[in-house]
């Protein structure tokens, strides 16, 4: 098996991804809200990388039954029912629904890797079972780390290198690349205290900035979700 990853989704095209087994990492906060989502009841996620288009299929949807969430900047959209706070996303809120989602960062690397053969989405909750499941897949991977308005980001890059960790410990074969590399030396660094190491990060101070710093207490968490997203035909379920 061989692992690498894209420091960010400037790195390369979408034919690229044809036919790939593609990790996309968006700790704050796109990953983990459509991890969260799920876990609590969501029956699929609509990753839109546009708002225009979110608001187009969210008219066109059954009504009562689908809820359109998001950000631009950290902020809420306006018209939208919910933000990207993954303390939103609770199982009162979304439980049975279609959930359209537009992000700055995250949903565009999901839908510019539409034409992996596999997308998973991984945050730091779910971390040990998209390890598992990549090990059990036996396939050469790609990660492909949101970063930020195209720019690389820590967080995302620290959390690309704790699963390369978690893979090769359960798998002792596997190849990584120099990007690789680089991801398992910054978890070693800085992934010893997620906590610290997110509201350190630029954009997890603008978080903090706007008011969600819970969202990182919660972010920050390891390994407290059991669920393997998976990206399929421009939806996400479990």
């Amino acid at each position: 098996m061989k692992i690498n990853v894209l420091l960010s989704p400037l790195n390369a095209d979408e034919l690229y991804f044809t036919g790939k087994t593609t990790i996309v990492i968006d700790v704050l906060r796109a990953s983990t809200v459509i991890t969260t989502a799920l876990n609590n009841g969501a029956k699929e996620v609509i990753p839109v990388n546009t708002v225009e288009f979110g608001m187009k299929i969210s008219g066109n949807a059954f009504s009562g039954h689908t809820i359109i969430g998001g950000e631009r900047n950290t902020i809420k959209i306006d018209g939208f029912n919910l933000g990207n706070s993954p303390l939103e996303y609770n199982a009162d809120t979304v439980t049975g629904k279609s959930i359209i989602l537009f992000t700055t960062n995250g949903t565009k690397a999901i839908v510019k890797a539409k034409f992996s053969e596999s997308v998973l989405i991984c945050c730091f909750n779910n971390i040990k079972s998209i390890a598992k499941h990549v090990v059990e897949l036996g396939k050469d991977v790609e990660i492909l780390c949101a970063g930020s308005n195209g720019m690389f980001c820590i967080e995302d890059t620290v959390c690309a290198g704790k699963l390369i960790t978690e893979i090769e410990e359960a798998n002792g074969g596997v190849k990584i690349t120099d990007a690789g590399k680089a991801s398992v030396v910054l978890n070693k660094s800085f992934g010893k205290s997620i906590n610290k190491m997110l509201r350190d990060s630029e954009h997890g101070k603008l978080l903090i900035e706007n008011g969600f710093s819970d969202d990182i207490e919660y972010c920050s968490q390891l390994d407290i979700i059991d669920n393997v997203p998976v990206y399929n035909s421009g939806v996400i379920k479990l």
